[in-house]
């Protein structure tokens, strides 16, 4: 029941953040819907697929589907309520993750994986529906960009997984593990924090090659 509680919340949250996408984008009703659903699975879809668990929770159980589509409805109908929100689809796509970071890393634990297996896991399912979403309205995924994204949802999941398997209390581990990894996708968010970049030699034009012309 825990870990179904858990589930929904992080599909509500990223089906937000999906919703959120596909109002920037002008998209219909219909695209908001699809949208948020994808956002919001695709994510746990892939950890039941890795875990065996078929089919996956999130088809199996209506419930997600309702919960994505509440959420898009939501989005439809009150777009000023997310628009309010200061960079709505990076706000409820951290809040997600670590929903999801924590979610996937104890389900993995119950699976019987070890505690490094089950972060990485938690950090896939975490990262999957920002993924799909990204790729859906053609962007280059946020867990690719500078903004610190994977490296929070697999710090939030390596505190659950490695605290839980050490048996320290539950809720002090599942709370603090949440709470740092959304936390520190805010803050990365919001001071600009990212992982060092690749350094390319530049060409005659003084840009990295690859760089497009500024008159394109």
């Amino acid at each position: 029941m825990l870990l179904t509680s858990l589930d929904l919340c992080g599909t509500f949250l990223f089906a937000l953040s999906g919703a959120a996408m596909a109002a920037e984008r002008r998209l219909d009703l219909f695209g908001i819907l699809m949208l948020a659903f994808a956002a919001s699975v695709s994510g746990g879809i892939i950890r039941d697929v890795l875990l065996g668990i078929t089919p996956p929770a999130a088809i199996a159980d209506w419930r997600y589907l309702a919960v994505a589509a509440f959420a898009g409805v939501v989005a439809f109908l009150r777009p000023g309520w997310i628009a309010a929100v200061s960079g709505p689809v990076a706000v409820f796509d951290a809040l997600g993750l670590g929903f999801f970071a924590v979610n996937g890393a104890l389900k993995a634990l119950n699976a019987g994986l070890n505690p490094l297996m089950a972060a990485v896991l938690g950090m896939i399912t975490a990262i999957g529906g920002g993924i799909a979403r990204d790729i859906l309205t053609i962007r280059i995924p946020m867990v690719l960009q500078s903004e610190i994204y994977a490296v929070a949802a697999l710090v939030s999941a390596a505190i659950a997984a490695f605290g839980l398997y050490f048996e320290l209390p539950f809720w002090p581990v599942v709370i603090t593990a949440g709470v740092l990894g959304t936390s520190l996708r805010l803050a990365a968010y919001y001071r600009g924090w990212h992982l060092p970049k690749a350094r390319l030699p530049e060409t005659r034009s003084g840009k990295p090659p690859g760089t497009p012309d500024e008159r394109e």
